[in-house]
Parts: C-alpha cells; sequence; structure tokens
C-alpha cells in the first residue's frame, strides 16, 4: 500500500494554477511542496499526477524508513514500477550480512535509471516522516547525479535537510508552499457550496475563507459543522482555531 497512487476524487476542486506550477517544474530536477498538516499538498500531487503525461511511482513514507536499507528497499521497489530491472542487484545487495555503503547502492540505483528509455516522475510523499542524516545524504546523492529522464517531487510538513539553495540557484527547485497551496475566494466558494453542498452567500464564503486564511482543513471542518445549520452567518462569525474540531 506504500506504493499506491492516492486515487483522483471525484469532487475535487479543479486547481489549474498548481497544475501549471507543477508541470513547470519537470524542468528541473525537484519539485517541493512544502506545508503544514491539512494544506492538501498529496491531493495537489496527486490530482496533478493523474494528467501529467508520465509515468509516475509513488512511496508513501512513515517514520519506520527512517531505516537507511529499508529506505532503499522501498525506494527501489517503487522505482520498479517504473522498470522491473532497476535495482535488482541492489536488492540482492540489501539482503547480505553486511551491505554495501550507501552511496554504492545509489551508484548501482542511478546507473539502472540511465537505461530507462522514457521521461518518469517519482514522488515521495510525507517524507517530514524521514528523520535519518542517511537517508537525506543518500538523496543528495541522488539528486547530485539525477539522470535527466527522472524528476523527483516530495510533499513534506518541513522543508528536508537537501541542499535545497544549491538547487535553487540553479534554476533546478521547484517549490509550492503555504502561500500556494491555499485556497482563494473561487476555490473557497467551489469547494463550500459544490463540493460540501452548501449554500453560502458570497460574503460568508469571504469571511469563511478570511478566518481560515484558506487552510483546506479548516474550510472542511468547518462546512463539516454547518451541515444542517440554519444560522450559518453566526457560526462562521464565532468560527475559531478552538473550535472542537480543529483544536482535535
Amino acid at each position: 500500500t506504500k506504493l499506491y497512487i492516492p486515487p483522483r476524487q471525484s469532487r475535487a476542486v479543479e486547481r489549474p494554477r498548481l497544475t501549471n506550477r507543477l508541470n513547470e517544474g519537470l524542468r528541473g530536477k525537484l519539485t517541493l511542496v512544502s506545508a503544514p498538516a491539512g494544506f492538501g499538498k498529496t491531493t495537489a500531487v496527486s490530482e496533478w499526477v493523474a494528467e501529467c503525461g508520465r509515468p509516475v511511482a509513488w512511496l508513501s513514507l512513515d517514520a519506520a524508513d527512517s531505516e537507511p536499507t529499508r529506505f532503499i528497499a522501498y525506494l527501489v521497489t517503487a522505482l520498479q514500477m517504473i522498470a522491473p530491472h532497476i535495482g535488482q542487484g541492489v536488492m540482492t545487495a540489501l539482503q547480505s550480512p553486511q551491505p554495501p555503503a550507501i552511496e554504492s547502492l545509489m551508484t548501482a540505483v542511478l546507473n539502472d535509471i540511465t537505461t530507462v528509455a522514457h521521461d518518469f516522475v517519482l514522488v515521495l510523499d510525507d517524507y517530514h516522516a524521514i528523520d535519518a542524516g542517511a537517508v537525506d545524504d543518500a538523496l543528495t546523492f541522488l539528486l547530485d547525479h539525477l539522470p535527466p529522464q527522472m524528476h523527483l517531487v516530495m510533499t513534506t510538513r518541513e522543508d528536508p535537510r537537501l541542499p535545497l539553495p544549491r538547487l535553487r540557484v540553479r534554476g533546478q527547485l521547484a517549490e509550492l508552499r503555504a502561500a500556494d497551496l491555499r485556497f482563494t475566494s473561487s476555490e473557497a466558494a467551489t469547494f463550500l457550496n459544490q463540493t460540501m453542498g452548501l449554500h453560502l452567500s458570497e460574503g460568508d464564503i469571504d469571511a469563511l475563507e478570511a478566518r481560515t486564511e484558506g487552510w483546506i482543513a479548516g474550510l472542511q471542518l468547518a462546512a463539516i459543522s454547518m451541515r444542517g445549520l440554519d444560522d450559518t452567518t453566526g457560526f462562521i462569525t464565532s468560527f475559531t482555531g478552538s473550535h472542537r474540531f480543529v483544536l482535535d
């Protein structure tokens, strides 16, 4: 299940401005989608990969993947969804009592990637769960030597310990952050009235969008709370971070 690409949501709000930004990022090596919880990072990327026109490998990470050999094993397994031959020798080496150095393993993976005949994307979802310098070093090595046919997308709640300034200066890094992911007023209106089935006035939508600062999870929690309410305007006026759903 760590390799499953989240399915597209039938009622998801279309966000072409984010799709365009993600498409533009394909010109470089890394697209970083970095924002706190509830900003729709995974949803935005999963919606994009469904129409990006390239084969996509997906790896959802958790804290256990901070163990370097486990991380590399899952990384290789994900890449084998693109081409089955990638990392076959690496998987054998990982089973030995004393696996080779990480740089040697990554070199073998990179050599296999260079033989892939088409462009593709690898998504590392929830990279903030990783807390291991060795894994950061492995990804740094990967990015430093990344073959042109591969593009890396990373979602995270905090910036990873990778050479982001160097990539940024070289024009090899695309970034989407909380300010980019926030719902605009028109997106909030579509979400609240069409996706969530409410019938809010333009004034109520603007007020709620302002109170939540476009935070998608906040808008969703407010919408859930408003279902069946007669006085939605009064609820919006009183809706704050102390609401029990938001605190949960």
